[in-house]
């Protein structure tokens, strides 16, 4: 598995770019955060973790745990109030399938509500986080979950907002000599749902996001950058210290389709606080 996720990774040659996306336009480039990197700390003190990361430079965040009308534990109204104060913009939040959850807020239960609520917070992005063992067993599972996301986006889409899927390392695992990715990209309505490309785990499964850019091209327009360990694929590491040629991959952004990108990260040397830190200065270097 390590070596041939570091193949992937070494492998990233890039094609020629084609086409123009909105983030080569920026003059300012704007670096993300998915919250979920700081779990340890967010449900402790909301209002302080924002700050830094604000202070830090982040302009964009991704959240998660929205349920029931609350995230991080505070009604979701409270979390929009202190971010826009910080000058965060919530880009996208993650969500669930809603398979074996009781709260509601997810694609089977109070979806409109959660759509209406990331409009008020300004949200571009709803994204599909991730999906428990037993909901993908099998390929019809993962054909019938692209039904129901593809019919949620179209909730969203009354909304303004485009419905996204986030994958780990298990949708390209094999069933029946198809790749479940494959299936799904098949199977999503591009005009509807975007792509969220984790670069960790697509490398990690070994595959190279490069063949994806150039087989899909613009439907990856959103990507969560976390590295590599070096020494234990199954940990992260600081960006730039890891085994992922960012340069590479970054290269290859406009013929992704690439719009918003959110720094993630699990597993830290120090602290959530100062890899975040670390990250921001690494991608601040690169892009």
């Amino acid at each position: 598995m390590q070596h041939s996720a570091l193949a992937a990774a070494g492998s990233l040659l890039t094609p020629a770019l084609i086409g123009c996306n909105p983030m080569s336009e920026k003059k300012d480039k704007t670096i993300g955060v998915q919250l979920y990197t700081l779990r340890d700390v967010i449900f402790k003190d909301l209002r302080g973790t924002l700050k830094t990361i604000a202070d830090i430079g982040y302009t964009e965040v991704e959240t998660y745990s929205y349920g029931d009308g609350k995230i991080f534990g505070q009604p979701f109204s409270e979390y929009v109030k202190i971010a826009n104060d910080l000058g965060l913009k919530t880009v996208s939040g993650h969500y669930m399938s809603g398979f074996n959850i009781q709260s509601s807020g997810n694609l089977r239960s109070g979806w409109e509500q959660a759509v209406a609520d990331a409009r008020e917070a300004g949200q571009q992005y709803m994204v599909i986080a991730y999906l428990f063992k037993e909901e993908r067993e099998t390929i019809d599972q993962y054909k019938e979950l692209c039904e129901l996301i593809n019919k949620s986006a179209e909730v969203c889409k009354r909304y303004g907002i485009k419905m996204g899927y986030h994958n780990h390392d298990f949708e390209f695992v094999a069933i029946d000599e198809q790749i479940p990715y494959d299936v799904m990209l098949a199977e999503l309505d591009p005009t509807l749902v975007a792509m969220e490309l984790d670069l960790y785990w697509i490398v990690r499964a070994g595959f190279s996001p490069a063949d994806y850019f150039k087989k899909h091209p613009g439907r990856f327009e959103l990507w969560h950058v976390k590295d590599m360990h070096k020494d234990d694929p199954t940990k992260n590491a600081d960006l730039g210290t890891g085994s992922i040629n960012f340069a590479e991959i970054f290269n290859l952004k406009e013929q992704s389709g690439l719009r918003h990108f959110f720094v993630e990260q699990e597993t830290y040397e120090v602290s959530s606080t100062d890899s975040v830190r670390k990250n921001y200065t690494y991608l601040k270097g690169l892009v």
